[in-house]
């Protein structure tokens, strides 16, 4: 041992376990009276907020909620949904977050998967829900939350959201990780290969990614955040905790509508929001009457597939400056930031455009980045043309998967999380997308896995054989495709399909557009589906 190794232990004074619940206590401290959440005429201060998120944690901790207990919540972006991101952990507990888009059976897997013992669930969900609750073996605390910004709908639970927050302390101080390893929240995947995974995030790589969104953005104290990004993604990309570090507003958004997002503009001051794609196509698309004006510049932080000239000269044009981001569930949202140069202002804007299509460099809070050949971890030449798949590691990669210990080491397999998405690398050192390796189709921002409709499409009595890719779409980026060939003497039309899809799965995953005929095969009788592809792009 050295002098460095001796009498300089770990203590209780100078180590304390990372964990963004840390933000909270110090934000309604330093600034109770400020802003903490609007939602209509709803209104908390931070000293406001922080009660409410320690009442909330005080009432699953009388109901025995502890560390290593599931709390599931179907929730739009409420206020609820910024409660639970704060009140959930602080008992000890893990928060999961259900995707609102989904149907009844993938929620029962994942209420059962999950082992979930309490979940809130906003009424206008109720009819998922009480099909979910059918499906599900488990026993569950149900707290209904009914918004007053809501369409309302049934009652499920045994009681409702305030009146649960009634039992709760305002000054309960809550349980602290013992270790920042300890898990915080549990992600659901969107089925890309059969069953959802479920991804498990810990309170380190929480609250990393949480500064790391505010070093990307350079974002001031004090935001005006905007929720146009479900907080069901990633945890709203750990932004639940980003904007509390900061002392910010959250805006909260039941419905992403244009005339609502320019409203909030207008009337609340936004300076920040996230969102896919169509969220740029909704504002520009907007009708007079939809749009207001508004004199602070605004951030927008964009992931999935780049935004064309066009889209980024329009949004210049609103006063709203883009940034392109990249990451997956696995790594808390966004780890990767086509981090901007200057200089670049001076080019014209289709080379803009160019630059900001590639995904970027890695996150300061992201230890590793890399294309590499997927076998033997040899990175590719930094040459914007050779192929390989794309690589993290760090702080900010998840724990692993719920009970998938085979899954999780195949992500993992030589010390590098294995993105599944295939990229170059650019001589600057920038990352560009090229392909996924799980033809993953990103519509609206949601993932939707080919196999999983191809699955239903081959359930039709009239179906001989199904394939899905994805055909570009202008207002959602992209949407599902499908070339079928129909059994010899059955018929079925276009709609047919559709219907039976829709009866089958969530309606955002279900194809647009269908298309009779032979499936073009190799010779081993595989389906190539990147002729499908370049078919699907010339409808």
């Amino acid at each position: 041992m050295n002098a460095y190794d001796t009498d300089l232990d770990k203590t209780p004074a100078n180590h304390v376990p990372l964990t963004p619940l840390s933000f909270l206590d110090r934000t309604a401290a330093v600034f109770p009276t400020r802003l903490a959440v609007a939602h209509g005429k709803r209104r908390y201060t931070w000293a406001e907020a922080a009660a409410r998120c320690r009442q909330l944690g005080s009432a699953l901790s009388r109901r025995g909620i502890g560390k290593g207990d599931t709390v599931a919540a179907m929730l739009t972006n409420t206020p609820e949904a910024f409660e639970a991101a704060h009140g959930v952990p602080m008992t000890g507990a893990v928060l999961n977050m259900l995707n609102t888009r989904l149907d009844a059976e993938a929620i029962a897997f994942m209420l059962d998967h999950g082992e979930a013992r309490v979940l809130l669930t906003d009424t206008e969900f109720a009819p998922t829900i009480k099909a979910a609750l059918a499906r599900t073996q488990r026993e569950l605390i149900v707290i209904d939350v009914d918004d007053s910004e809501g369409p309302g709908g049934d009652r499920l639970g045994e009681t409702d959201y305030e009146a649960f927050l009634g039992t709760g302390d305002p000054a309960y101080r809550g349980v602290r990780p013992d270790d920042e390893w300890d898990a915080i929240a549990l992600n659901y995947t969107s089925g890309t290969t059969g069953d959802p995974k479920g991804v498990v995030y810990h309170h380190r790589g929480a609250y990393l990614n949480a500064l790391g969104n505010v070093l990307v953005w350079g974002m001031k104290m004090h935001p005006v955040y905007l929720w146009t990004l479900p907080m069901f993604h990633c945890n709203g990309w750990c932004f639940p905790w980003t904007v509390t570090a900061q002392a910010g507003t959250h805006v909260c958004l039941r419905r992403v509508e244009a005339k609502a997002i320019y409203d909030a503009f207008a009337d609340e001051g936004v300076t920040h929001l996230c969102g896919a794609p169509i969220v740029m196509s909704m504002l520009l698309n907007a009708p007079d009457e939809a749009r207001r004006e508004f004199p602070q510049a605004v951030q927008m932080m964009t992931a999935a597939s780049a935004p064309p000239a066009a889209v980024l000269e329009g949004m210049e044009r609103l006063g709203i400056k883009v940034t392109h981001v990249y990451g997956l569930t696995e790594v808390y949202g966004p780890a990767v930031v086509c981090a901007w140069h200057e200089e670049w202002n001076g080019r014209p804007i289709e080379q803009q455009a160019d630059l900001k299509a590639r995904q970027g460099v890695r996150y300061p809070v992201l230890e590793g980045l890399m294309v590499a050949d997927p076998e033997t971890l040899e990175p590719v030449p930094a040459d914007a043309a050779t192929i390989g798949e794309v690589f993290m590691r760090g702080n900010v990669v998840m724990k692993g998967y719920l009970k998938n210990p085979s899954a999780t080491g195949k992500a993992f397999k030589g010390g590098w999380f294995h993105t599944g998405d295939l990229g170059v690398m650019h001589p600057d050192g920038y990352v560009e997308l090229k392909d996924r390796s799980k033809d993953i189709i990103i519509s609206g921002g949601e993932n939707i896995s080919t196999i999983e409709v191809e699955g239903v499409l081959y359930r039709h009595p009239a179906v001989l054989e199904a394939a899905v890719v994805a055909r570009p779409d202008e207002k959602w980026g992209e949407t599902p495709c499908a070339f079928v060939t129909l059994r010899p003497g059955k018929t079925a039309t276009a709609e047919d399909i559709i219907a039976f899809c829709r009866q089958n799965l969530a309606h955002f995953k279900c194809p647009r557009t269908v298309v009779f005929g032979e499936l073009p095969k190799t010779s081993t009788g595989k389906v190539q589906k990147f002729v499908l592809r370049d078919r699907a792009r010339e409808i």
